[in-house]
């Protein structure tokens, strides 16, 4: 369903169409914002909502990037700080007509137990979102972000910049999960940068159908024993066109990062899954893991790890394998009554299974569920 371009009016999601509740319920976000702590909503190229729960006041921060740039003259100095303008066509095309996005900050030494969630919606055909988000953990402080992607149309480009700092002692899970649309064209770029005894820890779900996606995301561990963890679930369905690209720069003395990529490649998709580890402190420690499950004979997964050893006291590792649904995996569930259609929705679940991810309890659950409504659709 295509609806007219929003001036600015602020609608509380429980007043939106049905239909748009229901795709964004999908990406996780609860209209009702029961066990959030806060909620930003946009719609198209407008902010329709944004708001903090009542008992997170003065804890954390919730709204549209321009708003806090006008509010916040040291904003600024965040801004296109981590990821340069000119990086490649999408960002010189974000910092050309920039559509808003959200900011998100924790204040010193709040730990904040329901995540904020977030929602960029399309719902008109043929336009171009440019947004850029930017999140800010101050020292101390701990945070759980569930954001999704989602449309109700056929055809669009969502260009998403997001920058993220993590202050020292600060903590960061940021869940990401898209529900697009097969003729949809998605240019994610996300860099993380962290201070002494920061972590963060990222979590990437796409299941529905896409056109072409190209991730880009990199994590900057600039302080001494800082860490990252980058995973990702993806199904690659139909026609989608899927390039995840994930890199940590382990840059502070023992800082450590993981790099987990989970693919299942069905139908005539195309999936690349390219993770990387740069050690460059003293002691540091990193790992990459590409996985990928072919579900399809006309499928094709290609699985790129590699290790940047530039200090000699670093420790890197990688592992790396694509295979097939085993014949023995049907046969059996084929044997207590499935169909070989539904044997093979059951293997694609349990593969995706976010339980792998190690995700708070409350979001493992919302991405469980999701996994089960649609992962293993046919």
């Amino acid at each position: 369903m295509a609806s007219k371009e929003h001036k600015g009016e602020k609608i509380h999601p429980s007043k939106l169409p049905e239909e748009i509740r229901k795709v964004s319920l999908l990406s996780g976000f609860r209209a009702d914002g029961k066990l959030r702590s806060g909620s930003y909503f946009q719609l198209d190229r407008s902010v329709i909502f944004e708001q903090v729960r009542k008992r997170f006041r003065g804890k954390i921060e919730v709204m549209s990037t321009r708003e806090a740039l006008e509010k916040y003259d040291w904003v600024k100095e965040y801004l296109w700080r981590a990821i340069p303008r000119d990086l490649d066509e999408y960002t010189k095309e974000v910092e050309k007509s920039w559509d808003n996005g959200y900011f998100l900050r924790v204040l010193p030494g709040q730990r904040i137990e329901f995540p904020i969630q977030a929602c960029m919606f399309i719902s008109r055909e043929g336009i171009t979102q440019n947004v850029h988000n930017l999140v800010v953990v101050e020292e101390g402080g701990e945070l759980q972000i569930l954001t999704g992607c989602a449309t109700t149309i056929l055809r669009a480009l969502h260009v998403g910049v997001s920058e993220f700092y993590v202050k020292r002692g600060g903590k960061l899970t940021f869940t990401m999960i898209h529900n697009w649309a097969p003729k949809i064209d998605v240019r994610p770029r996300d860099v993380a940068i962290l201070e002494e005894g920061a972590s963060f820890t990222s979590n990437y779900v796409s299941l529905h159908p896409v056109g072409t996606l190209q991730l880009s995301a990199t994590v900057i561990c600039e302080g001494e024993g800082s860490s990252a963890s980058l995973n990702s679930l993806i199904l690659g369905r139909e026609d989608a066109k899927i390039d995840i690209d994930e890199s940590v720069i382990l840059r502070g003395k023992g800082s450590r990062g993981e790099v987990r990529l989970r693919v299942v490649g069905k139908d005539r998709s195309e999936i690349y899954t390219r993770g990387r580890e740069v050690g460059e402190g003293d002691g540091a420690r990193g790992h990459v893991d590409c996985r990928g499950l072919m579900a399809s004979s006309s499928s094709r997964i290609y699985s790129i790890p590699r290790l940047d050893g530039l200090n000699r006291s670093c420790e890197l590792t990688h592992e790396a394998a694509v295979g097939k649904i085993r014949d023995r995996e049907l046969w059996y569930l084929m044997s207590r009554g499935l169909t070989e259609e539904e044997a093979t929705s059951l293997i694609i679940r349990g593969y995706l299974d976010p339980r792998v991810l190690g995700l708070p309890k409350l979001i493992e659950r919302y991405v469980e569920s999701i996994v089960r409504m649609i992962g293993g659709a046919p």
